[in-house]
């Protein structure tokens, strides 16, 4: 028996001209992957295969990202059924199974949502049109419904009176039975003012021969299409408030929901606090009982069980940040793991190195890990004390224990349980301020 498959393919070929930007519209990101990336990940969670992407002229970084799964060109836009019949090789060999139609500028769609619709299609249905509810339906194509199915889908300037009042509106999105998908797509034609091949054209294509096409409906916020800066940034904020909510009901405190913003991979565990003004950068991964003070920028990195960073840290990424270990106000780290119970308590630079267990960085404290041309690493063993103010100039080492005087500059390794200090020696020459202060007036006059 022939196995039932799932076939997607992503319609991301819109040039997005109210965006006015370079960038193709899918690339454009919210919480930090592109709107594209967010629908592929949704149809890679669904079990379907590889989706197929349909992308426009001029669209490399949209091949670059996609690889290495299909893409498509559609070298001349007209309409969304045309796109689909680009990507035609895509399904042309499938015997069995169903096509899922999604939009590379429509982000929030859910796997729950396209797995009812393809149930639909394992039971016998032959097509499914997505709809929702729409508060003001102005602008949205009509679901036009003849009891439990659909009749037609009526373009917002080709409705009537009674057809503009419907409320139930079309998504675009689609689930096909590939059979019938293979065997009417190529029936659309482009006989209208646009001269354009319509998806919508599908329904009614299909009820003339006879079969039934249902609808699956949905909320609005999660087919909300994103065609402008605007929308972009309040598709942000939607996203933005959905993860807030979802995250403090898997237990977690935020002092001041709104002003924390997060990546679309942040992964936080229960009994984390997090102060106001945080914002996540991607494949940040913070354990149990954590905390992030103000003003604090995370990325790439893992905070351990019972840290604490903050406020006004920058984290970035390759950083670990151990059991326990501290980093203050104003202190970056780059590529650097600080073990169990290790601090940097305020305004230094650790880039590319190791802070051992419980090892203290003095303020000030800065890793010389850059020469101009290459990048070296400094490694500071446990229980080590750096003072204020050192620069430790890498490849370096300080041995456990040991014990670096304020102010110094560190060029060769320090062993363990040393004390080293590198400072000139202090000159002094009493009373001679207010005769410097004098002379230095009289040449003024």
């Amino acid at each position: 028996m022939t196995e039932f498959q799932i076939i997607s393919i992503i319609l991301a070929a819109g040039k997005g001209t109210r965006m006015r930007s370079n960038r193709p519209k899918v690339m454009h990101e919210i919480a930090g992957l592109p709107m594209l990336g967010h629908v592929m990940t949704t149809l890679k969670g669904l079990n379907a295969n590889a989706p197929a992407v349909v992308v426009g002229p001029d669209m490399q970084s949209v091949r670059d990202y996609v690889a290495p799964y299909p893409v498509y060109l559609q070298s001349e836009q007209r309409g969304t059924a045309h796109a689909v019949l680009a990507a035609l090789p895509h399904f042309a060999k499938v015997v069995k199974g169903c096509l899922l139609i999604a939009y590379g500028d429509t982000p929030f769609i859910t796997q729950e949502t396209l797995a009812k619709m393809v149930t639909q299609i394992q039971a016998g249905a032959k097509a499914v049109v997505l709809g929702f509810d729409a508060d003001d339906p102005s602008g949205y194509g009509r679901l036009v419904m003849k009891g439990t199915r659909l009749e037609k889908i009526v373009e917002q300037r080709d409705a009537d009176a009674d057809q503009q009042v419907i409320s139930l509106c079309n998504s675009g999105i689609m689930a096909l039975d590939v059979v019938q998908a293979k065997q009417y797509l190529p029936q659309i034609t482009a006989q209208n003012q646009a001269g354009e091949f319509y998806l919508t054209d599908f329904v009614q294509i299909m009820t003339a021969a006879g079969h039934a096409v249902s609808v699956e409906v949905t909320d609005a916020s999660e087919v909300v299409g994103i065609n402008s800066r605007a929308q972009l940034a309040a598709a942000e904020k939607l996203w933005q408030q959905k993860k807030r909510l979802a995250v403090m009901a898997a237990g977690v405190t935020l002092q001041d929901p709104d002003s924390v913003y997060f990546s679309y991979d942040t992964r936080i565990a229960p009994d984390v606090e997090i102060a106001p003004h945080v914002v996540f950068g991607p494949k940040v991964e913070i354990e149990a009982r954590a905390r992030v003070r103000a003003f604090s920028h995370l990325e790439g990195c893992i905070l351990q069980a019972d840290s604490d960073v903050g406020p006004f840290a920058r984290l970035r990424p390759g950083t670990v940040i151990g059991r326990k270990a501290k980093i203050g106000n104003f202190v970056e780290v780059k590529n650097a793991q600080f073990e169990a119970g290790a601090k940097a308590g305020h305004l230094s630079y650790i880039g590319d190195a190791t802070i051992g267990a419980k090892a203290n960085i003095g303020a000030g404290t800065i890793t010389c890990n850059y020469d101009g041309v290459g990048k070296a690493r400094t490694a500071i063993g446990a229980d080590a004390f750096i003072g204020s103010n050192t620069a430790l100039v890498a490849p370096v080492s300080v041995g456990q224990g040991a014990l670096i005087g304020a102010g110094s500059v560190i060029t060769v390794d320090v062993p363990a349980d040393a004390i080293a200090v590198t400072r000139a020696t202090l000159s002094q020459k009493p009373q001679a301020a207010s005769t410097y202060r004098e002379k230095k007036l009289a040449a003024k006059k």
